[in-house]
């Protein structure tokens, strides 16, 4: 009996447990994940000032301050996160959440979480600090891509704003392999790349289930 081909996925998912849970998932569903990482993160070693408010934007920055990722970028056991030598002690700064899901983080590692803006962006901050940002100091922990909005909306309220760049987000070496493939043929399906999953999704499981449950009557009726 010939064997049914699996339905390839590439993932453009952070090369971290995001990643490998991302693989498994594709895998226990039937189909042939290709782990295409195109972003990779630099832990700069850094970490955020005594300031009266520390924001921070991302799950992967509490992770960096928890001492969650070794120096390379990769997650460090429990033990060496709660070892204490890189984690952060927020002293009496008042800790501040962009999103349910770094709220989730910081306190699954243990941090007070003092605000979570109702919007989750920048400007959602600034406005639920305006009241009380006038002479206040703001230190933002964060990414090298952090926006300037943020610090622009803040000063224009009266706050002293500081920032610290926690991580780097860099391409991996090993990135680009689904590129490679779709290149070496007229279209991906021909290079054997079926379906592209992209990260920053709220839900992948979902997502994922539902790709691959669409994708499959069609890949397997070609």
């Amino acid at each position: 009996m010939r064997e049914e081909p699996r339905l390839r996925v590439a993932v453009f998912r952070p090369d971290d447990d995001r990643l490998a849970g991302a693989v498994e998932l594709l895998e226990a569903l039937g189909a042939d994940p290709v782990s295409d990482p195109m972003l990779a993160v630099d832990p700069t070693g850094a970490r955020p000032r005594p300031a009266d408010y520390v924001v921070f934007t991302s799950r992967t920055g509490v992770e960096v301050v928890a001492g969650e990722r070794s120096p390379d970028g990769s997650e460090a056991g429990t033990e060496d996160a709660n070892a204490g030598a890189d984690r952060w002690d927020p002293g009496e700064a008042r800790v501040v959440a962009i999103g349910e899901s770094t709220a989730d983080a910081l306190r699954a590692h243990g941090y007070p979480v003092d605000l979570v803006p109702a919007e989750y962006s920048s400007a959602g901050l600034v406005d639920a600090l305006e009241a009380e940002a006038a002479g206040a100091h703001v230190e933002l922990a964060r990414s090298d891509h952090g926006s300037d909005v943020l610090i622009e909306g803040l000063e224009e309220a009266g706050a002293t704003v500081t920032e610290t760049v926690l991580y780097r987000l860099t391409r991996p070496p090993e990135s680009g392999e689904s590129a490679e493939l779709a290149a070496s043929g007229e279209t991906a399906a021909e290079a054997g790349i079926d379906v592209d999953v992209v990260p920053g999704t709220a839900d992948f499981e979902e997502l994922a289930t539902a790709v691959v449950e669409e994708a499959a009557p069609t890949f397997h009726g070609r």
